[in-house]
């Protein structure tokens, strides 16, 4: 037998994380291990010969990113361990992605004072007590995963079940991008609005969830909306954005990958009903699912009032150890 010290693990990097494939409901009652969905980074911690190594979804070593939660891994999991979990930021106002994001950078300086400045933790999946989706939801959970108990790891295979929770919001619809192939033949997404108590529109996410066919139509039947839609347009001076600061549609970000997200304005006289998960501060987390056309509604009707908000509950009790 070997002592913990002599621990090997026979699982070596980089190894696929397995997937989930989204359901609308949780699986009928079964032999099942349930989960929270963390809105953080996957990642897949290899413990052994003393070091830790922090693996990505895809397959990239995360380390050098978060050099505060790599010591406290190596200070705290048994030698030979593999660990499956989320790389998360929490705050008293619930998880921040974007965070998280702002640990991916070049610049070892930079990332030693954000880890000073926001701790990382890292979630390993396991099973929690029953009611946490509705309670963890507001803290920024995404949803249920749901996994065969007796099943095995099954590395780059879809066999577990993701169930996120869905909402609808009906949008102004103030702009649109050119589907991947070049523009004037086809509509790639397009761009949803919502006012604030300002009467402020607010660009809030993109739909992009069309067949050819749709694609083609939508570009015939938004063309009459593009004629001087952009005199007086609200979000006429985003056009030129140089940097993703703003996070207006025509802004660039590290996660573009160099894209053209050039796009074409609309007058915002057009609702839409579409289909979300959560939200990320003032936006949609995720690429709003299109619903249908909404002429009964008014643009100036589409505000953040109506959304379902859901308040951050307290992390301390899940994170109170420390942030690791």
């Amino acid at each position: 037998m070997r002592t913990r010290t002599q621990a090997k693990s026979s699982v070596a990097p980089p190894i696929e994380p397995m997937l989930a494939k989204i359901a609308e409901a949780l699986p009928p009652p079964g032999d099942f291990l349930y989960e929270p969905k963390w809105d953080g980074f996957r990642a897949i911690v290899f413990r052994e010969g003393g070091k830790v190594f922090i693996q990505s979804r895809d397959l990239r070593p995360l380390d050098r990113y978060f050099p505060d939660l790599h010591d406290a891994l190596l200070e705290r999991l048994p030698e030979g361990c593999v660990i499956d979990g989320e790389i998360v930021i929490a705050t008293a106002a619930g998880l921040d992605f974007d965070a998280l994001q702002m640990r991916l950078h070049p610049a070892a300086s930079r990332v030693a004072m954000l880890a000073k400045q926001s701790k990382a933790s890292f979630v390993a999946f396991d099973a929690l007590a029953l009611e946490w989706l509705e309670h963890f939801e507001g803290a920024g959970l995404g949803g249920v995963v749901a996994k065969p108990r007796s099943a095995p790891y099954q590395p780059g295979k879809r066999a577990m079940f993701k169930v996120k929770h869905v909402r609808t919001a009906e949008c102004v619809v103030a702009g649109f991008r050119w589907y991947k192939t070049g523009p004037g033949i086809a509509v790639g997404s397009l761009l949803l609005g919502l006012y604030d108590d300002k009467g402020v529109l607010h660009h809030v996410g993109v739909t992009s969830s069309f067949t050819m066919a749709q694609r083609r139509k939508l570009a015939e039947e938004l063309e009459p909306l593009r004629k001087n839609a952009m005199k007086d347009h609200p979000w006429r001076n985003w056009a030129s954005a140089e940097d993703d600061s703003t996070r207006m549609p025509g802004s660039s970000s590290r996660w573009s990958a160099g894209k053209d997200l050039s796009w074409e304005a609309l007058r915002a006289e057009r609702v839409c009903e579409v289909k979300y998960d959560h939200l990320q501060g003032d936006r949609f987390r995720h690429a709003a699912i299109f619903l249908r056309w909404r002429p009964d509604k008014r643009p100036r009707d589409c505000r953040y009032d109506q959304l379902e908000v859901t308040a951050p509950c307290e992390l301390a009790r899940v994170f109170a150890s420390s942030s690791s």
